[in-house]
């Protein structure tokens, strides 16, 4: 005797699952492709069912971005503000690495989610704590974010991913051109990007630390000028 099929179980639709999807949509397909019709495909579910999760589009850019805030390692445990530094650069570069069309949306949205703030005030307290002025702080959290976001839109824009495809470039760039037409991009090309291990993502830890450094040698700073922006 055949078992009577069981009904299909579906899982209840919630706010959290549509970002969840809606992240996973993105990193497959790009932002540019993400619409409420198309999420709500995904979901199996009317585009309009949404709606009671997530206000509008802008509402779930938001969620998004909340979502990628949240899986960020945040300062906690650290004897020190500088580990703690590294250690969220470090893993906001991975993050970002799977979610590469959030980097352009990170800090452009006006409606910053709970994940997004405690990350912010987590950065501040944790400079703070470290010993940096209010505007010390201030200049601390928007280096290593320009730092941060900006290697990873640089990263995420290169033609190759692996030390193997670096190389492969490299030689194949360098076989246009005579070898003493660019003496200095040859050098640098054979005596660093050709050599063996090579690994693009290597030259982040390398700014880090030197940033990590400046800031280190700045934090006493008490001037005037250390305290305000410049004017240029």
């Amino acid at each position: 005797m055949v078992a009577p099929a069981r009904p299909e179980v579906r899982i209840p639709l919630s706010r959290e699952r549509v970002l969840r999807a809606a992240v996973a949509f993105a990193d497959e397909s790009g932002i540019g492709s993400l619409s409420m019709r198309r999420l709500g495909e995904v979901l199996g579910v009317e585009a309009m069912s949404l709606y009671n999760h997530v206000a509008n589009k802008s509402e779930l850019l938001d969620g998004m971005v909340d979502v990628v805030f949240g899986e960020i390692d945040l300062p906690g445990g650290e004897s020190d503000w500088r580990s703690a530094m590294r250690r969220r650069a470090i893993s906001a570069r991975t993050v970002l690495s799977r979610h590469r069309w959030a980097i352009g949306l990170m800090e452009s949205r006006t409606t910053p989610g709970p994940a997004t703030l405690r990350h912010h005030d987590a950065i501040i307290g944790s400079l703070r704590g470290g010993g940096f002025s209010v505007a010390m702080a201030a200049h601390a959290f928007s280096v290593l974010d320009s730092y941060i976001y900006g290697f990873a839109l640089q990263e995420a824009n290169l033609p190759f991913d692996t030390g193997e495809e670096t190389a492969e470039l490299a030689q194949a760039i360098l076989a246009q051109f005579p070898a003493d037409e660019y003496p200095h991009l040859t050098e640098l090309t054979v005596e660093h990007v050709l050599q063996p291990g090579y690994d693009y993502g290597n030259e982040y830890a390398f700014g880090l630390d030197l940033i990590l450094d400046g800031l280190e040698h700045a934090r006493g700073a008490t001037s005037p000028r250390a305290s305000r922006p410049s004017a240029v």
